[in-house]
């Protein structure tokens, strides 16, 4: 897979079906170096549907080596805004929230050209899909062992995530590998 900035010429905004999940397009100009893009505008972005409460207090990076790694779902006490810096991720998005939409899922391809802004109580999980893939998310608070974390199995079967690389193939923590199944979580929240 090779990322073609040209296909990137515009700021827009996509609302999903998921209240406040919004994916991003933003513009990359490249040249015969390579490419450049404003990761994170704050202002541009507001104007397209960014939340204008997200403030930024951490950035995260996650390396990943090869295709096929897989994290998640994972669910922290913050909000997040993600892009890819290298590389093509596919990223699944569950709602965890306690609503009429519980278990609702979002599916999108992450590359340079791409982000999404996930609100708190969405669970996040990305699945690489090139080998050196650069993910990385922007936090509006610090990230703390004391914090409540949800927890939700990669392969769980009411969710049915249709992954690329099929998961008895990818790499994969043994502690994401164990996390509990969204019908606990559903007990847990009495739905």
């Amino acid at each position: 897979m090779s990322f073609d900035p040209s296909h990137y010429s515009e700021l827009t905004s996509r609302k999903t079906s998921i209240p406040g999940l919004i994916e991003f397009k933003l513009p990359v100009h490249g040249d015969n170096r390579g490419w450049f893009k404003e990761n994170y505008q704050r202002e541009k972005l507001v104007t397209h549907g960014l939340p204008e409460d997200f403030q930024v207090v951490q950035n995260n990076v996650s390396y990943n080596e090869k295709a096929g790694v897989t994290r998640g779902i994972h669910a922290e006490p913050w909000e997040k805004f993600i892009s890819v810096v290298y590389g093509t991720a596919f990223a699944a998005i569950v709602d965890f929230r306690p609503t009429g939409n519980f278990g609702a899922i979002e599916v999108f391809e992450l590359n340079p050209g791409t982000a999404i802004f996930v609100p708190r109580g969405l669970g996040n999980s990305f699945q690489t899909l090139e080998d050196n893939t650069v993910y990385t998310y922007l936090v509006n608070d610090h990230w703390s062992p004391e914090a409540t974390y949800t927890l939700v199995n990669l392969a769980d079967p009411d969710l049915a995530i249709d992954w690329p690389i099929p998961l008895a193939q990818a790499e994969i923590s043994d502690k994401d590998k164990n996390h509990p199944m969204l019908n606990e979580l559903r007990k847990q929240l009495g739905l």
